[in-house]
C-alpha cells in the first residue's frame, strides 16, 4: 500500500469513528454544556481530518476553505470543552461564540486572501499555527488549574487523558505543519500525523466507554440537591464528622487557596480518601462547589442579619472566603436564583 493511499485509509477511519462518537453525545448529552461542546468538537476534528495537509500548502478549493476554517476554529471549541470539562457549573456565553467566530474568520480569510498571494502562504500557515498553540496552551493552563477539584477519581484520569492526548496531537500537528515545508519528509509526516490521529481518537473513545458519559458529562447538582450516600463505616462518619467541625468551627472555607490536600492535612488522611468522602458521603462531585455552599449559607446569614444591614455586600462575600465580588455573584445567584442584594431586600422586606 502506498503512503497516499495509507494516508487515505487513515483519515477515513478516523472520520468514521468521529461521526460515530458525535451521533451518539449528541443523542445522550446534547442538553449538557459539556456534551454540546464535544459533540462541536468531535465535527470539527472530523473537518481537520479531511482538510489538513502538512507541506506547502497549495491553492484552496471553494469547498476547502468553509471546512478549513471549520477545523481551525475547533482549536476554540477544544478549550472551551476544557473548560466544560472539569467545570460542571460552566455555561456558554456569546462572548465564546464571538472568539470561535473570529478565529474561523481568520483562518477563512488566510485561505481565501493571504495564501494565495505572493510569499503570504508561509506566513499564513505560520500564523494559524501559532494561534492554535496558544489556544492550546490555555486548555492545558486550564486542566492543571482545575483538575484537582474533580472528586470523581475515575473521571478525573479520563479528563486528563482527554485533554493531554488532544493537546500533544495538536500541538504535534502544529509544529510539525511550521517545520515541514514539502517533499517525502511531508508525505511521511502526513502519514504519521494520520496514524497519531486515528489512534487518539480511538483512545479516547474507549476511555469514555470505560468510565461511561453519564460519569463524564453528568451535570453539576445545585446545592439542594447533594445529597448524603448511607453510611456504612463508623470511620468514614467520624471523618465526617471532623471535616464539617472544620467547616462549621474554624470556618476553614474562609482561608485564601484552601485546597484540598491541604484540607486532608488537616485530617491526617489521604487526599484520596478525602475526595471519596466529600463525594460519597455528601453528595458533591466538585471540591470548589462544596466549599462554595458553605461560603454562600454564610454570606445567607449575613444578608439576613439587620445589625449588617450596611455592610457593603463585596464585604461579606470576602469575608466568607470568596476573592472578588464577580464569582461571588454567579455562586449565589446559581445558588439562590437571585443577586445577593435582591436576597438582602426581599429578607428585610419580609422580617
Amino acid at each position: 500500500m502506498s503512503l497516499a493511499a495509507l494516508d487515505l485509509a487513515l483519515r477515513a477511519a478516523t472520520v468514521a469513528m468521529l461521526l460515530v462518537l458525535a451521533a451518539t453525545l449528541f443523542r445522550d448529552f446534547r442538553h449538557v454544556t459539556a456534551g454540546r461542546l464535544a459533540v462541536a468538537f468531535a465535527l470539527g476534528s472530523a473537518a481537520h481530518a479531511v482538510t489538513y495537509a502538512i507541506g506547502t500548502p497549495g491553492p484552496v478549493t471553494l469547498w476547502r476553505a468553509p471546512v478549513i476554517a471549520l477545523s481551525t476554529g475547533n482549536i476554540a471549541v477544544f478549550w472551551l470543552f476544557t473548560r466544560a470539562l472539569f467545570d460542571d457549573s460552566f455555561r456558554l456565553r456569546g462572548w465564546h461564540a464571538g472568539v470561535w467566530l473570529a478565529v474561523a474568520a481568520f483562518s477563512f480569510a488566510n485561505c481565501a486572501f493571504l495564501a494565495p498571494s505572493s510569499g503570504g502562504a508561509r506566513f499564513s500557515l505560520i500564523a494559524i499555527n501559532l494561534l492554535v498553540l496558544g489556544f492550546i496552551a490555555l486548555a492545558v493552563t486550564q486542566t492543571v488549574a482545575s483538575w484537582s477539584a474533580d472528586l470523581v477519581e475515575d473521571r478525573r484520569r479520563v479528563r486528563v487523558f482527554i485533554v493531554v492526548a488532544a493537546a500533544l496531537y495538536g500541538g504535534l500537528n502544529a509544529i510539525l505543519h511550521m517545520a515541514i515545508s514539502g517533499g517525502s519528509a511531508a508525505e511521511i509526516a502526513n502519514v504519521a500525523s494520520a496514524a497519531l490521529l486515528a489512534g487518539v481518537v480511538a483512545a479516547i473513545c474507549m476511555a469514555m466507554l470505560r468510565v461511561g458519559g453519564a460519569e463524564l458529562f453528568a451535570a453539576a447538582p445545585a446545592a439542594s440537591e447533594t445529597v448524603a450516600q448511607p453510611d456504612t463505616s463508623t470511620t468514614d462518619q467520624k471523618l465526617v464528622d471532623a471535616l464539617m467541625r472544620l467547616m462549621a468551627d474554624e470556618r476553614i472555607y474562609r482561608h485564601d487557596n484552601v485546597s484540598i490536600g491541604a484540607l486532608a492535612g488537616r485530617l491526617s488522611i489521604p487526599e484520596y480518601r478525602l475526595r471519596r468522602l466529600i463525594n460519597q458521603k455528601l453528595g458533591y462531585r466538585n471540591f470548589n462547589v462544596f466549599l462554595n455552599n458553605h461560603r454562600i449559607e454564610e454570606a445567607k446569614a449575613a444578608l439576613s442579619d439587620p445589625t449588617q444591614a450596611e455592610v457593603p455586600v463585596i464585604t461579606i462575600a470576602m469575608d466568607a472566603g470568596f476573592q472578588s465580588l464577580g464569582p461571588f455573584n454567579r455562586a449565589f445567584k446559581a445558588a439562590t436564583g437571585v443577586t445577593p442584594t435582591e436576597y438582602r431586600r426581599q429578607r428585610r422586606i419580609a422580617a
